[in-house]
Parts: structure tokens; sequence; C-alpha cells
């Protein structure tokens, strides 16, 4: 007899309503009502786990950041070509906003309206995704020592991310389709790990 997943708990099952509300209607028209009705709990329970909507909201952001960030690793295997590698960072990217593009589309909105907690919130994601990105660095250049690739800084990665969300707003904002970014974002990507990570391994080659 095979073992049955867990339940999720109620404040994972009231994030995924929070989501689902958000999908279909917006954060601004998201109340909590709507989340406990699609979650199927009541509001003590939501009270139990979030101070109020927005307290709600910005844990979704952290979940949802956390999964995408997750994605990304998952798909990096350091052992690639580099090319490779920024390919299948950014499928892993990619993929997540086209999954949920309206609950992105959110909180590019909606976190700065928030004030310093959510103006604080993105930043945060965006230095957090920075480490992941300076992590995945580091890997590849384990696995690849001969490339004699240098470090991503901190810095250099913040520009990486920050660049990609500022293009992924705008686009949105334009009703483009964000699958045709990505052949320019990989392309920017490796200019910019060419002038800095792989610039020693350019040099041997000479």
């Amino acid at each position: 007899m095979s073992a049955t997943a867990p339940a999720p708990g109620h404040r994972e099952r009231l994030l995924a309503a929070m989501a689902g509300s958000i999908e279909e209607k917006g954060y601004r028209e998201t109340f909590v009502g709507d989340v406990v009705r699609l979650a199927r709990t009541s509001r003590r329970s939501f009270y139990e786990n979030f101070a109020d909507r927005e307290a709600c909201f910005l844990a979704l952001f952290d979940w949802a950041h956390e999964e995408m960030m997750g994605s990304v690793a998952f798909a990096v295997s350091p052992e690639r070509p580099w090319e490779q590698q920024v390919d299948d960072a950014l499928d892993g990217w990619f993929d997540a906003l086209s999954a949920r593009p309206r609950l992105w589309w959110s909180f590019a909105r909606e976190l700065p309206a928030l004030g310093e907690e959510g103006t604080a919130r993105q930043r945060a994601g965006i230095a957090r995704f920075a480490e992941l990105l300076v992590a995945l660095v580091e890997s590849g250049r384990h696995k690849q020592p001969q490339l004699g690739a240098q470090p991503l800084t901190k810095d250099q990665a913040i520009i990486i991310v920050g660049g990609l969300r500022e293009l992924i707003v705008s686009a949105t904002e334009e009703g483009r389709d964000l699958r045709k970014l990505r052949p320019v974002a990989a392309q920017t990507i490796m200019a910019i790990l060419k002038a800095t990570v792989l610039a020693s391994s350019a040099k041997l080659q000479r």
C-alpha cells in the first residue's frame, strides 16, 4: 500500500487561494472573504495565519519567489557549457512567469504600492535571486576549473536580476509576448558573463 502525501495545511491552502483569486481578478479586487471561500476555511483560520490581506499577499510573494528560484536552480547543471546554463536558467525563469503571468504582474504592480514593507520585500527578493546567481556561477567554476572563470559579484548579479525584472515589467505593460524576450535576455546575460566571469577564459583562448 503506497503512502499518501499529507494534506496541505491551512496556511498553504490560504496562500494558494490568494494566488487563485489574484489570477482571476487581481489583488485589488481580492478580499479576505474570497480567500477563505476558495480555501474552504474560516476567517478565524485566516487571521490565525495572517494579520490581514496585505500580510497574506506579502507571504504569497515570498512563497512564489522561492518556488521560482527553486525552478531556476533545478534547471541548471554546472557541468554544462556556460551558454547552456544561461539558457536553462532562463527556461526556469520564463516557465514560472508563463505559468502565472497575472500573479507576477500583480507583484510588480502592487508591491511598490504597499509602501516601505512592499518595497523592502521586493528588494529582498532581488537580493536573494542575485545570491542564487552568484551560487550558480560558483558551482560552474568548481565543475569547470580549466576555464579559469572568475566569481560573479553580488553587484553584478543584481544588475542582471534587476535588469531582467524591469524588462519583464515594461514588456508586460506593453502587452508583449514574454517568450520573445528570451533571446535578448540570453544574449545580454552572456555578454555580461563574458566581460566579467569568463574574461580570463577568453584571454587563455587567444
